[in-house]
């Protein structure tokens, strides 16, 4: 089962949950203040295989595009 990342509207706690693919956009209590005003995040990730990014990006910035390689679009 996922794990999302979600972040509520109402205080600003963010929080994870296990939930279904099916699930993942459904509204969910925030952890903090129970207010079901809630979005899911984005989640980024990082791999590395051998010393070798393999997934997600290479830990020094850039943009989801290039995720952190030569890019003309954010100049790293």
């Amino acid at each position: 089962m996922p794990l999302y990342e979600y972040v509520c509207e109402d205080c600003g706690n963010r929080f994870d949950a296990l939930r279904s693919i099916k699930d993942a956009d459904r509204p969910i209590a925030c952890k903090k203040c129970a207010s079901e005003k809630t979005a899911r995040q984005l989640s980024v990730f990082f791999a590395q295989s051998s010393g070798h990014t393999v997934a997600g990006t290479s830990g020094g910035g850039g943009c989801a595009g290039c995720a952190g390689g030569s890019c003309a679009s954010c100049n790293n």
